[in-house]
């Protein structure tokens, strides 16, 4: 008797899965299609990808002062200072920051960076697809980070552009 029982559970459940199957599917091909998350409107609060800002003069904010990569509990920020020059100038300080890498395989978008920095060099962006398959193309470098001087005038575009 048990074994009927058995059989026709099993054969219930079949059915059931069979019956889904063969309805048709409701996914969309990400990114292909549209997508739930486009056109969204992001928080204020949201923390997306990490983005360095220029000042009004397009120079750099970031004076390599290390605040935040002190403040970071999982030690994911990396910067190199260097000091600025009369030929030269990248930040409107006597240093900036000539290398500055977060790596994302650690970041946990906490935020202490962003509060950490005096200048409000750092901010959280909207960037939001940050996977990848190959773990070091998550170390992002600040040429990946830095706002870009579009809209800029020409000079100064030039002028960030030559840095780099």
């Amino acid at each position: 008797m048990s074994i009927v029982r058995n059989i026709a559970g099993i054969a219930k459940g079949m059915s059931i899965t069979f019956g889904e199957m063969f309805q048709p599917t409701e996914v969309e091909n990400y990114p292909d299609g549209p997508g739930p998350l486009r056109g969204a409107v992001f928080q204020e609060r949201f923390r997306g990808a990490h983005v360095l800002q220029r000042d009004e003069n397009g120079l750099e904010k970031c004076v390599a002062c290390f605040l935040c990569a002190a403040a970071c509990p999982s030690n994911c920020i990396y910067i190199e200072a260097d000091e600025n020059t009369a030929e030269q100038r990248i930040s409107s300080a006597e240093r900036y920051a000539k290398v500055y890498n977060i790596d994302y395989n650690r970041c946990i978008f906490c935020g202490y960076c962003v509060e950490a920095c005096p200048t409000d060099a750092i901010t959280h962006g909207h960037g939001f697809e940050l996977a990848s398959l190959n773990a070091t193309n998550l170390v992002m470098r600040k040429e990946d980070m830095l706002v870009s001087t579009a809209g800029m005038p020409g000079e100064l575009a030039a002028h960030s552009d030559s840095v780099k």
